[in-house]
């Protein structure tokens, strides 16, 4: 590059860093420059924070600037497709490896109960990704409403428990089986909708399960939720802080301990979430999953192939609302309080960006994502306010060298062998 050239970028990226830092300033001299404080008087009073403000917009403008600089040059040459393979295939020595760490994690020296904790809840949050990547990465159907069919396996599962006596093995299909249910009755009504319509009316259908939970008192105990939901056993055996006659730690001859419950449900996830990626993985090579792919493509052709439309989005939205009831279900007897506060539209925002910062169809791509997204935010649980503009500003961050995700490629479900080349002069002359 010429040194004309080169000057005209720098200045260019100058000017651009500085508008970015301009509209910083702005947001930021309202979010975080004045703040109501409370006086020891018990007087409110308005304290500023400007070295924060200033602080934070050098940080826009250094980012900005680097990006003008640094990060397009590199993404506009020739090593995108060289990044993207290689992270592939990284992908795929990646999804071992995570899964032989995931199988030993309780037993590594060092894990205690909020380790596992935290486990559990990634898992959670891996299985939901899961689900809806067949909704919206596979069939292409843009669902911000997921969290509706968490919250109908959740209530399922606790009423079922509560009202009829039965245990969680018992619960646990009949949840997903009700969740597949409401799955369906919202692909009816969105069968002649796509994109942003069918956005705003899956939105509009997890609102309004939620207001229905929240007012259904006599059912689903309103704002109160339901309390006292029973945990699940193994094999009928409970896991008894005493270790009575009966208990788990009776059956085996072990000390009684509360983790053996925590070490249960940990394994207890990690078996749904893998059959959930098991049953994703294989469907996709099934005649139905590459329906779901040539859907996702292209409506008007699927339909110009014989492609029965009404079936394939029934199917993506009842599989994957099945598996959503089933991680409701674990939700629901892991904590055994649940109330419609735990299923707001936040959480499908939540799930919605696993699945789309993890690559569109990835499953290990959804798997890192979620570990990033929902460990990033205990590791950044000491920042108070400021958690929520790291974590916006990392996904930024990666949506900007990586805006097909994590592991953005994945293998096609239908590969052509022996394609031969064809000569464009061949072409051109009507001999190809």
């Amino acid at each position: 590059m010429t040194p004309s050239g080169l000057a005209a970028r720098v200045r260019s990226a100058l000017v651009d860093a500085g508008k970015a830092a301009l509209v910083a300033f702005g947001l930021f001299i309202l979010m975080v420059g004045l703040r109501t404080d409370v006086a020891p008087a018990g007087e409110l009073f308005l304290r500023t924070r400007w070295a924060e403000v200033g602080m934070l917009c050098a940080l826009v403008f250094g980012l900005r600037l680097a990006t003008a600089l640094w990060v397009r040059p590199r993404l506009s040459e020739g090593n995108t497709q060289r990044s993207a393979a290689l992270l592939s295939q990284a992908g795929l020595m990646f999804g071992p490896a995570l899964l032989a760490v995931a199988l030993i994690l309780p037993f590594v020296p060092g894990i205690g109960r909020y380790e596992l904790d935290l486990g559990i809840l990634v898992l959670t949050y891996i299985m939901l990704g899961w689900g809806l990547n067949i909704v919206v990465g596979l069939a292409g159907l843009l669902d911000l409403g997921y969290v509706a069919f968490y919250a109908v396996g959740a209530y399922s599962y606790a009423l079922l428990a509560q009202f009829f006596g039965l245990s969680f093995w018992i619960c646990l299909p009949l949840a997903g089986i009700l969740a597949a249910f409401w799955g369906v009755l919202l692909g009816f009504p969105v069968l002649r909708l796509r994109g942003d319509y069918l956005a705003i009316v899956t939105l509009a259908f997890g609102e309004i399960i939620r207001i229905v939970l929240l007012n259904w008192v006599e059912l689903t105990g309103g704002p109160n939720g339901i309390s006292g939901i029973p945990r699940p056993t193994f094999f009928g055996l409970p896991f008894s802080m005493g270790g009575g006659p009966g208990s788990f730690a009776h059956f085996f001859g072990i000390e009684p301990s509360p983790s053996h419950r925590v070490i249960f449900l940990y394994y207890l996830i990690l078996g749904l979430a893998l059959l959930t990626n098991w049953v994703a993985v294989r469907i996709r090579r099934q005649p139905i999953g590459r329906a779901w792919e040539a859907l996702r493509e292209d409506e008007v052709a699927c339909r110009a192939l014989g492609i029965d439309i009404t079936n394939t989005k029934l199917t993506a939205f009842a599989l994957g609302a099945m598996f959503a009831g089933f991680a409701g279900a674990f939700f629901a007897t892991r904590q055994a309080f649940i109330s419609p506060e735990s299923f707001t539209f936040i959480e499908s925002a939540i799930i919605l960006a696993i699945v789309v910062l993890g690559g569109l169809g990835s499953q290990v791509g959804i798997a890192v994502a979620a570990i990033v997204m929902i460990g990033g935010f205990e590791l950044f649980r000491d920042l108070d306010e400021y958690r929520m503009l790291v974590f916006g500003g990392a996904m930024v961050a990666i949506m900007v060298l990586r805006p097909r995700g994590l592991v953005g490629s994945r293998a096609p479900s239908v590969v052509l062998g022996g394609r031969k080349r064809i000569d464009a002069s061949l072409v051109g002359e009507g001999r190809g």
